[in-house]
């Protein structure tokens, strides 16, 4: 198999506080790992150590192991953190589009990196918002602004603008968290469409959101991973009694 990613014995901390414990993963490319777990057990912190997003935060860092995409070290110090975001995009649990219209949200990372061309932009725009499935919602407002969109558009408009760069690997952190069911059911098909293109790492707190996304499931506790598994086995065949109780209900 294929990995984007391949964690080994991660261990991360804030200040003196440690948040994950040697933790290690292969992460299959051109799939959905699902990462699930009790509020406060280390998935989104292990999603933001992907794309390093977690150097934002005083006192937080690495204190052993490796995180390599692709054979590359992205921990390494000589990084180049804006490439790196570049190649691993992200999408928050809150839609948080720009205060610009919905083709300038696209288009943002597109201008960032000095393309003028407007025949490019179009198409880069066009082609990013019909992947997320919101073409034929507003093609024919796109200078209108974002937050005239639904909280469900406007989170498939924050996809468009993550994907609009073609990073190999999209993050979600916990992505229909704000949604109502219906508009939570699209961006779970839109998953399964952009998974073809994407390699896709999803936290979520819904467990039946995680069996009908994911390929993979790992889950969390006190920042350990205590199972990482085909989503159908950890399901239904849990290795580990801790995971078994913990889908089942008995705690968490």
């Amino acid at each position: 198999m294929n990995h984007a990613i391949q964690i080994e014995h991660l261990d991360f901390c804030y200040g003196t506080k440690q948040a994950l414990f040697d933790v290690s993963m292969d992460i299959p490319a051109l799939q959905v790992t699902a990462l699930i777990g009790p509020s406060g057990c280390g998935k989104s912190t292990l999603l933001r150590c992907l794309n390093r997003i977690n150097d934002r935060i005083p006192g937080a860092h690495v204190t052993g192991g490796s995180i390599k995409i692709h054979g590359i070290d992205v921990m390494r110090p000589d990084i180049d953190l804006l490439k790196l975001r570049r190649h691993v995009g992200m999408v928050f649990q809150k839609y948080n589009p720009f205060a610009m219209s919905i083709y300038e949200n696209v288009a943002y990372s597109s201008r960032i990196a000095k393309i003028k061309d407007k025949a490019k932009l179009d198409e880069i725009v066009e082609s990013s918002l019909r992947d997320a499935a919101l073409w034929d919602d507003v093609k024919d407002r796109l200078h209108d602004s974002a937050f005239g969109l639904s909280g469900g558009q406007q989170q498939r408009l924050c996809i468009a603008r993550a994907i609009a760069n073609r990073p190999e690997i999209l993050l979600m952190d916990e992505p229909c968290a704000a949604l109502d069911p219906l508009a939570t059911l699209k961006i779970e098909e839109l998953i399964q469409d952009l998974k073809k293109q994407f390699t896709i790492i999803i936290v979520t707190h819904n467990m039946a959101q995680a069996s009908r996304c994911s390929d993979k499931t790992a889950f969390m506790y006190l920042g350990k991973l205590i199972e990482f598994d085909d989503t159908g086995a950890l399901f239904s065949n849990p290795k580990v009694k801790q995971t078994e109780q913990y889908i089942t209900g008995s705690f968490g």
